[in-house]
């Protein structure tokens, strides 16, 4: 338990330990909604001490931990939500996917991209944000 520091909007550090909230895909900050994702969880946790319960590790050495503000409320269901996250089934088991608002896989089209194992997407979107363009690429 501890202050927040807000990574992105599905990744903090408590007491210095990197922390991934469990279930949730929220946009990377340079993909569109990804700054609006990391602002919002800021603001979430913003003054408060944040629970963090732990289960593993992921593949980049940050926890994967299911975190809880003081007044009880889920972060990984408080981003859902609000439409800054997915709940990503593979890890969840669906948990979270009725708190999604209806147009959430629209509007995060690259989080769902990567759900699907769509990367070829990812890399489109990517290079043509490098060359100066940042709109969706064609599917």
């Amino acid at each position: 338990m501890g202050l927040a520091y807000v990574t992105d909007g599905d990744g903090l550090r408590i007491k210095g330990r990197e922390l991934r909230l469990f279930g949730i895909d929220a946009p990377e900050f340079a993909h569109p909604y990804g700054k609006q994702a990391k602002w919002v969880l800021y603001q979430l946790c913003k003054g408060q001490d944040v629970m963090a319960v732990s289960a593993e590790t992921d593949d980049y050495g940050r926890l994967i931990s299911r975190c809880y503000l003081s007044d009880g409320r889920d972060l990984s269901a408080e981003m859902v939500k609000l439409g800054l996250a997915l709940d990503w089934s593979k890890f969840s088991g669906a948990i979270y996917s009725h708190l999604e608002p209806e147009d959430a896989r629209k509007k995060l089209w690259l989080a769902d991209a990567r759900q699907k194992g769509r990367m070829d997407v990812w890399e489109r979107f990517e290079a043509q944000r490098k060359a100066g363009d940042s709109s969706r690429p064609s599917q």
